[in-house]
This record gives C-alpha cells, structure tokens and sequence, in this order.
C-alpha cells in the first residue's frame, strides 16, 4: 500500500558515497518518488548527521573488501537501518556485510520503483538481499564520473581506484577480480581515455574528478 494513503510519512534516506556525482544521481532518481523517500542528507566522506531511517551506502571506488564503513554506519545511532548498494555481488562481501550488521544488499540493477520497494521493506524491518544480477546495467539515471566520457560503471570504478593509486593487485584483491580481469579493464579504459600510461590515466582522473570528495548536501530539495 503506498505510504500516503496509509497514513505514514516518507521514509527519510541519507546517501553515502565518496563521491558527489555519485550520491546526486542516486537522489535524481529517487526524487520522483518524494511521496515515500525523502533524501534528507547527502554525504561524501563526510559522518552521518540528521537521524535517519535508512542509510543507502554506495559502494562506488571505496576498498570494498574493507568493511569499516559498514560497521561505522550500522553502529551509528543516527543510522536505524544501513543498507549496501553496489553491482558487486561476490559472496564474500554478501557474507562480511551480513556480519557486519547490514539490514540490506542491494544491485544496482533494480529499476528506480523496486529501489523504493526494498528500501520500505528495510524500513519495516525486513532484510532484503538481492539476487546476484547478470552484468546488467545499472538502473536508468545512476551516474558516476567519467560516464560522460564513455566510461562504464565497472571502468570507472577500476580507474577512480587507479586514481588513488592502488596497485593491480591492490585493485584485484579489493574488487575480487582476477589479476588478468584488472589489466583487461585497464587496456579498455587507457584506450577509452587516450592514454598510454598510468602516470598519465591518474592525470586525467585527477582532473576529471576521479578523487574522492568531502562534501555534504542537507535537506535534498526541500526534504527534512
């Protein structure tokens, strides 16, 4: 039953992501569902700070095999439920954010309507865990740095940690791709960027906003 006719308030979402291209695609395509989730808080690298009844984590470029983040959120008061969304579906990390208290995992796949469907559902007090997707796209109006460039998720994802400057093996172990994976990645993404170098692929990302910023964005569009 939708949330108005029932009476009940929109849930309130904060969006956590390094990165601010990141948590503003994701409050885009929410926006259009205002009547039942309402970004109250957009956070990138920055602590949670409004109480919250759900906390969307996006998984994009952070060291998605080091789960302290996930343990910070579901630890916070602030935070009544912490949910990972990311098109990552290893079963290790399933297995870690289980253990660490995650109330949802979440693929970005879904379409914007079942997004809101899950999140209610967590908010209710189910733990909802999606199926492991194909390699489908991700769901209509998600962006990331470097899609304007003909970047895919995946690549960017490779190249903001390039960026950062973790090693191939660094990469592989963080993303749990194989070695052979990453360099395939890399000779798509030099080739995308017209570059022949790392040196030069962590100068354009470095100015194509590939680093992770430190920003928060309150009361998204008028929200609490």
């Amino acid at each position: 039953m939708d949330p108005v006719s029932a009476g009940t308030r929109p849930i309130t979402v904060a969006l956590v992501d390094d990165y601010d291209v990141v948590v503003m695609g994701v409050a885009n395509i929410l926006d259009h569902y205002r009547d039942r989730v309402v970004i109250a808080e957009l956070d990138t690298n920055e602590p949670l700070e409004d109480p919250v009844d759900v906390v969307l984590y996006d998984s994009f470029a952070q060291p998605e095999s080091d789960h302290d983040e996930i343990a910070a959120l579901v630890g916070n008061p602030r935070a009544r439920r912490v949910v990972v969304y990311t098109w990552n579906f290893h079963p290790d990390l399933i297995r870690h954010a289980q253990q660490k208290g995650a109330h949802g995992y979440l693929s970005k796949a879904l379409s914007a309507a079942q997004l809101v469907d899950a999140l209610e559902a967590v908010h209710a007090g189910e733990r909802v865990f999606s199926e492991p997707p194909g390699r489908a796209r991700p769901a209509s109006g998600l962006n990331w740095p470097g899609r304007s460039e003909g970047l895919t998720d995946r690549e960017s994802e490779i190249l903001a940690l390039i960026t950062q400057g973790k090693s191939n093996a660094e990469i592989a172990r963080l993303t749990y791709l194989s070695p052979n994976t990453i360099k395939s990645y890399i000779r798509t993404v030099y080739r995308k960027i017209g570059v022949d170098s790392r040196t030069q692929a962590v100068v354009w990302g470095v100015r194509r906003g590939f680093l992770p910023d430190h920003h928060r964005i309150e009361h998204w569009k008028g929200g609490p």
